[in-house]
């Protein structure tokens, strides 16, 4: 018998019960649940209006069910919807009624919003330390090909020479981002919400600080219309997830052109790729494509969050219930990502001579001719056409840039000297870039020292 029966007359259909459980999911918050029963119990005890003793035999039969839990000793049924109900039938079962007396002052509603949030933030903890592996991982390839120049792409046309230490950096600054939002996101949602009970708090004398202490939150919620109907704090947690699959997505598509016959930058190692069931030559960057596809599914669950909450009524509706499996999915996935990516980036071995040779493209250099007539005093905007027209002059008549002669560099650059003539190397242009933030080595070496000290390298 559900423990709510008593308002009802016929037994719940069959069908509806399957249709309302949660509990083939929502059985994941289980120890959350327990710690909440617990602190609570505790409180009431200490407020006088649970006996102290029997607050005691409800706290030691808690820690018995999230053994049994634990271990595998536990049935879970449809019939008793969710994990708030199978944790309060064993307790009532084992305790009778002094079992009973645990959901003094409290409701589902404000309960279940306590879980996620102790559950998320054991989640976000952990995610977090997994993004710090990950840039570690980044950041010692960047140190061990910190000298290996590529072309730097815009629009993916060859732009200006760069080091692939520089480029892998970049996602350095990405993760960090998606950390500190995680941080972020953790600090806003520390919050505890027991205590709002249904939707107006309770007539009992309890003492909500003393909960907020024992579960370590930072606060309590100020209004108990909000704290039951909030799920804000999980679609924050959602966007930051998706735009970290955003920023593994755009990571994931530079290692599959990079290892791509035509790019041939890379090579990953043989255990973090596949082959192809018809095509025996085949080596494909499964993970990579996979992380890539899998930013859509942590995008779908945001979506789903947003949809769901968007016409809701205050304060909480059934339709909430729908916010788990997305959220919990979203974890998952991204979880899953984060497992498999260092170490594939990790296998990964360096063409340096293919990059090179990529780099080596004289036109990657047409913006250091500009930059030193700027230097001699031409406006920039004349600088810029200057170069144009000579790389538009070298097109016409078939010649590298390097190829030519400082009189037909002259017949659209006037202003060219010899010094010119040696402009056409990637090394030194990327020496040239030691603007702080820039491509230099120097400016590299000094990212490179940063992030090893910032991430105890």
């Amino acid at each position: 018998m559900a423990l709510w029966s008593g308002r009802f007359d016929q037994e719940t259909d069959e069908e509806l019960k399957k249709f309302t459980e949660s509990i083939s999911y929502d059985k994941r918050l289980y120890r959350y649940d327990i710690a909440g029963s617990c602190a609570h119990v505790n409180m009431l005890a200490a407020q006088g209006i649970v006996p102290e003793k029997t607050a005691g035999a409800i706290v030691g039969e808690l820690k018995r069910i999230e053994q049994r839990i634990a271990d595998g000793d536990f049935t879970f049924t449809a019939e008793l919807e969710d994990i708030h109900m199978h944790i309060e039938h064993e307790l009532i079962k084992a305790l009778g009624d002094e079992g009973a007396r645990l959901h003094s002052a409290r409701s589902r509603n404000d309960q279940v919003a306590l879980d996620i949030r102790l559950y998320l933030r054991d989640e976000i903890d952990a995610i977090a330390d997994m993004l710090r592996n990950l840039q570690k991982t980044i950041v010692d390839l960047a140190n061990k090909y910190r000298t290996a120049i590529l072309p730097g792409f815009t629009h993916l046309q060859h732009a200006q020479p760069v080091l692939f230490a520089h480029h892998l950096l970049a996602y350095v600054e990405m993760f960090n981002r998606d950390f500190t939002r995680l941080q972020d996101c953790r600090q806003r949602f520390n919050v505890m919400p027991l205590g709002s009970s249904a939707l107006a708090g309770t007539t009992l004398p309890i003492d909500r600080d003393a909960v907020c202490r024992e579960l370590k939150f930072d606060d309590i919620s100020r209004n108990s219309m909000d704290a039951v109907s909030d799920r804000d704090f999980i679609i924050e947690l959602l966007s930051a997830l998706a735009i970290f699959a955003m920023h593994v997505s755009r990571m994931s598509e530079d290692l599959i052109l990079w290892s791509s016959r035509e790019f041939d930058f890379i090579e990953l190692g043989d255990a973090f790729c596949t082959g192809s069931s018809l095509m025996p030559q085949k080596k494909n960057p499964d993970i990579a494509e996979l992380s890539r596809g899998k930013a859509a599914r942590v995008y779908g669950a945001l979506v789903a969050l947003l949809t769901l909450c968007k016409g809701l009524p205050m304060t909480y509706n059934r339709d909430l219930q729908e916010d788990k499996e997305p959220v919990f999915d979203a974890i998952d996935t991204v979880k899953k990502i984060l497992r498999v990516y260092p170490p594939m980036l990790a296998s990964m071995a360096v063409k340096q001579e293919k990059m090179l040779a990529a780099a080596n493209d004289p036109e990657l250099m047409a913006t250091d001719l500009a930059e030193a007539l700027v230097e001699i005093g031409v406006p920039f905007r004349n600088a810029h056409h200057r170069v144009g027209a000579f790389v538009k002059w070298c097109k016409q008549h078939n010649k590298q840039l390097c190829d030519t002669t400082l009189e037909e560099m002259r017949q659209t650059i006037p202003e060219a000297t010899p010094a010119f003539l040696e402009m056409f190397s990637p090394s030194k242009s990327v020496e040239k870039r030691e603007t702080p933030g820039g491509t230099g080595p120097q400016s590299v070496d000094k990212q490179i020292r940063f992030w090893q000290k910032n991430l105890s390298l």
